[in-house]
């Protein structure tokens, strides 16, 4: 498949993040967790995901830092069952008292957005434009967002 219509398709739901917007939210938040990554394309040392010859599912884990240091967590996931890391992302968040920071694609019609972003108040950065994935040779088709969870956020009671 070739351009956009891979976008599109389920051979992949893993779309690598852009080096430069990484870099840029890695300066504000000094990330220490990639909660869903490969070996190949991990942000940070520590990461879930696919390991050479294993799999730590980022879903299944806490993100919380066995020494009780809080990670921030940055997560670009699987764009297949969104739902699932966002609820994760918002759990560990209140539960695990961390900061998590997603790439998300901005779909401000769905269920997932509603009920765990936009009705809890979270932090939303919609990105201009349509961001270009490392892996691919054109821009997605779809306009992308990063929201932040953050363990106390102004507004929230």
């Amino acid at each position: 498949m070739k351009g956009q219509d891979v976008l599109f398709s389920s051979k992949s739901d893993e779309w690598v993040t852009p080096q430069s917007l990484f870099d840029e939210l890695n300066d504000e938040f000094s990330f220490t967790l990639d909660a869903a990554a490969t070996y190949e394309n991990t942000k940070c040392r520590l990461y879930y995901g696919k390991h050479r010859d294993r799999f730590i599912d980022g879903l299944d884990l806490s993100w919380h830092h066995p020494s009780n240091m809080s990670h921030v967590v940055w997560c670009n996931p699987p764009y297949g069952n969104i739902k699932e890391w966002v609820k994760k992302a918002a759990w560990e968040s209140i539960s695990s008292d961390l900061t998590s920071v997603l790439l998300l694609p901005a779909r401000t019609d769905t269920k997932w957005f509603h009920e765990y972003i936009y009705k809890s108040n979270r932090e939303i950065r919609f990105i201009k434009g349509r961001l270009r994935f490392s892996s691919s040779k054109n821009s997605a088709p779809f306009p992308s967002m990063i929201v932040v969870f953050r363990p106390t956020y102004e507004g929230t009671k």
